[in-house]
C-alpha cells in the first residue's frame, strides 16, 4: 500500500513539474536587436507580445535589450547579451502585483495595434504655430505628480524658446527658457505652490509672434488624488526602480486613468532611460496620436 502511494506521489510531482515548465513565465513588452528563444529545438526571432515559457531559453544579442513582464506582473529588463535559462529569469522576480499585468497588457495591445490606432484616432490639427502636447480642457488637463515634463514640436520652429505660466487671473508666475522642445517643472516650487490651475505657452525667442496656443495644467482634487494613490500603491514596490520599462508601465496605469500629462512625463523618462531603444519613443508616439494630442502623419500606411 505504502509503495503504490508512494508511486501515486511520484507520479503528482512529476505531473506537476512538467506543466509547470509548460507554463507562460513571460510576455515581452519591449525588443531591441536580433534577440532569439529556443522553445523546444529550434532557435526562433523575439518579437514584442510573445510568451516565454519556464523551459525556453532566450539569447540577447550584442548592443540589445528586451522588456519582459513575469506573469506576477514585475517588470524585467535584459540588457546584457548572453544566453539565459527563463527559468532562472523567472527566479528573480519576487513580489509581483498581477494588478500590474492590467496595465502590461494595455501598454502590449497599444504597441501591436499601432498602425490600426493611428488610422482610427489621429489628432484634429490645432492650427498652433508651435504645437505643444498637452490636452485640451475638454480631455482632462488634471495632474497628479509635482514633477511634470512638458514638451512639443520644434521641427518647424527652432530654439531658444520661452515658456511662461500664469494664472488664471493672468498674473506671471514664472518664465523660463530653454533650447530644447521639453521642459521640466516641478508644482511644489514656490512659484506655482499656491496654484491650482496654471497656463502655459511656449513662444520662440526670436520672434514671440510664434507661440502655442494656450494650455492649463490642473491639479487634482484632495479627493482623486488619493484615489489615485490608493491605485498606485498596489504597485508602488513593482515599480519604484528607476528603468525605462517600469516607466513604461506607469504611463500605462497614467493613461488608463486619464492622467495624460502625468502619462508624458513617464513616456519622457522611459524614452531619457533607454534612448536607443526605438520600441519606447515608437510608443510616445503612438500615445500621443490615440490620444489626439498630436497630428497623425499624412501617410498612416
Amino acid at each position: 500500500m505504502k509503495t503504490k502511494l508512494a508511486l501515486v506521489v511520484c507520479i503528482l510531482i512529476t505531473f506537476t513539474q512538467v506543466v509547470t515548465a509548460q507554463e507562460v513565465a513571460f510576455k515581452v513588452l519591449v525588443n531591441k536587436g536580433k534577440n532569439e528563444v529556443k522553445s523546444g529545438a529550434n532557435w526562433q526571432t523575439i518579437k514584442v507580445g510573445s510568451s516565454l515559457k519556464a523551459v525556453d531559453e532566450l539569447k540577447v544579442a550584442e548592443n540589445s535589450y528586451v522588456g519582459l513582464v513575469h506573469v506576477s506582473g514585475k517588470p524585467l529588463e535584459v540588457k546584457q547579451a548572453g544566453k539565459y535559462k527563463v527559468s532562472d529569469l523567472a527566479a528573480k522576480v519576487s513580489g509581483g502585483s498581477s494588478v500590474l499585468n492590467k496595465y502590461a497588457d494595455f501598454i502590449l495591445s497599444s504597441n501591436t495595434q499601432k498602425g490600426n490606432s493611428m488610422q482610427a484616432t489621429g489628432a484634429v490639427h490645432r492650427g498652433s504655430i508651435i504645437p505643444l502636447y498637452l490636452p485640451i480642457a475638454t480631455q482632462n488637463p488634471a495632474i497628479y505628480n509635482d514633477e511634470i515634463i512638458i514638451n512639443w514640436d520644434a521641427e518647424k520652429i527652432p530654439g531658444p524658446y520661452i515658456v511662461k505660466f500664469k494664472s488664471l487671473f493672468d498674473e506671471e508666475l514664472a518664465k523660463k527658457q530653454t533650447n530644447e522642445n521639453s521642459i521640466s517643472i516641478n508644482l511644489a516650487d514656490a512659484d506655482f505652490a499656491n496654484e491650482d490651475n496654471i497656463l502655459v505657452t511656449v513662444e520662440s525667442k526670436a520672434d514671440p509672434n510664434k507661440v502655442s496656443e494656450v494650455y492649463t495644467l490642473k491639479r487634482l482634487s484632495k479627493a482623486d488624488k488619493a484615489r489615485i494613490k490608493n491605485l498606485l500603491n498596489e504597485i508602488a514596490a513593482q515599480t519604484e526602480e528607476e528603468t525605462a520599462l517600469n516607466k513604461l508601465v506607469l504611463a500605462g496605469f497614467y493613461e488608463q486613468n486619464s492622467l495624460l500629462i502625468d502619462a508624458i512625463t513617464a513616456y519622457q523618462e522611459a524614452i531619457k532611460l533607454a534612448p536607443d531603444v526605438p520600441t519606447f519613443k515608437d510608443a510616445y508616439n503612438d500615445f500621443l496620436i490615440r490620444n489626439k494630442l498630436k497630428d497623425k502623419p499624412l501617410d498612416t500606411k
